[in-house]
C-alpha cells in the first residue's frame, strides 16, 4: 500500500489500467458491458436497465473493514476539483482513485473495493444519483458521499432516496470535507462515552444510537443534531441555536433544512411504535422530552 500519504492517484482510463486499453473517448463509451451478476431487486427507487453493470465482478456487498490507508474513490468530471480533493486526501493519509464518470466509477469500485465513494451529483443525466442507487441495490453498505451545488429540500430528499449517507455542499472546503471523510473512515477507539435519555442511547465513540436494543445508523449531520438535542434534554432549543451549533457559521443551505433532518431523525429514532421524543415547539424550535 505504501507509506502514509505517499500513495499515487489512479485515474480510470490511464495506460496503466489493468486492461491496458486506456480511455478511448466516444468509441469506448459505446462498448457494451455484459449484464451484471448483481440484479437489482424490487425497490421503491428502481433503476431499469442499469447503465453501470459490472462484468464478472467480485464487488463487496459489505465493505466495513478498517484499512490504515484506505482508498477513496472520487467520481468527479471536473478534473481540477478532483485533483484538488485527491491531493487533500493524500496529505491526510488516504489513497485515492479518480473516475471521470459514473460508469468508470462503478467499474473501478468493483476492482478496487474502496473504503468510501464520493460522487458528484452533477454528473450527466442524473447518473450521480443513479450510481448511488445502484450501490445500494447491489447490497453494498460502503459510505457514499454526494457532492451537491445546492441544498434545497428536494435535493436533500433526493440524496437520501438515492442511498447516499451524506452530502457535501459546494464550494469545496478542505477542512470541512476531510472532517466528513474522517467521520466515516476513522477507526473507533475502545473507550466508550455515551449520552442517555430514557431508553435512547447515543454512543459518541461508534457514532451510533440505540433504542430498546435496536441499533440506529446515523449520518454525520443526524449524529450531530441528535447529540446536540441529547446534550440539552428537556430544554427548548431555538432554530437559530440549532443552526449555529450543528451547521455552524458557514451554513449556506435553506432555512428549512432543520425540518428535513428532524423528519428523517424521527423516522429512525421513533421507528417501530416507539414514543415520540423529539417534540416540536411551534414557532420556536425543538425539544427532547417524553410525550
Amino acid at each position: 500500500m505504501g507509506r502514509r500519504g505517499d500513495a499515487g492517484t489512479r485515474r480510470w482510463g490511464d495506460k496503466g489500467d489493468k486492461d491496458g486499453k486506456g480511455d478511448k473517448g466516444d468509441k469506448g463509451d459505446k462498448e457494451r458491458i455484459p449484464n451484471s451478476q448483481f440484479p437489482i431487486p424490487n425497490s421503491q427507487f428502481p433503476i431499469p436497465n442499469s447503465q453501470f453493470p459490472i462484468p464478472n465482478s467480485q464487488f463487496p456487498m459489505h465493505n466495513l473493514n478498517i484499512d490504515p490507508h484506505p482508498y477513496v474513490l472520487l467520481v468527479e468530471a471536473d478534473a481540477s476539483l478532483a485533483e484538488r480533493m485527491s491531493l487533500d486526501l493524500k496529505k491526510a493519509g488516504y489513497h485515492t482513485v479518480i473516475a471521470p464518470d459514473a460508469q468508470s466509477g462503478w467499474r473501478q469500485a468493483s476492482e478496487l473495493q474502496p473504503a468510501m465513494v464520493v460522487v458528484d451529483r452533477a454528473l450527466s443525466g442524473e447518473s450521480g444519483l443513479k450510481l448511488c442507487n445502484q450501490f445500494r441495490s447491489a447490497g453494498s453498505r460502503i459510505p457514499l458521499i454526494l457532492l451537491m451545488a445546492r441544498e434545497t429540500v428536494n435535493d436533500r430528499v433526493a440524496c437520501l432516496e438515492a442511498g447516499a449517507d451524506d452530502y457535501f455542499l459546494k464550494p469545496y472546503r478542505t477542512e470541512t470535507f476531510l472532517q466528513m471523510v474522517r467521520f466515516y473512515l476513522e477507526p473507533k477507539t475502545e473507550a466508550t462515552e455515551q449520552l442517555k435519555f430514557g431508553e435512547l442511547i447515543l454512543d459518541l465513540t461508534t457514532r451510533t444510537a440505540k433504542r430498546d436494543g435496536r441499533v440506529i445508523d446515523l449520518t454525520m449531520k443526524e449524529f450531530e443534531l441528535l447529540k446536540y438535542l441529547m446534550s440539552h434534554p428537556r430544554e427548548v432549543l431555538t432554530r437559530e441555536q440549532i443552526l449555529e451549533n450543528v451547521w455552524g457559521y458557514d451554513f449556506m443551505g435553506e432555512s428549512n433544512v432543520i425540518e428535513v433532518y428532524i423528519r428523517y431523525l424521527r423516522l429512525k429514532v421513533e421507528d417501530e411504535g416507539n414514543k415520540r421524543l423529539i417534540q416540536t415547539v411551534r414557532g420556536v424550535g425543538y425539544v427532547l422530552r417524553e410525550s
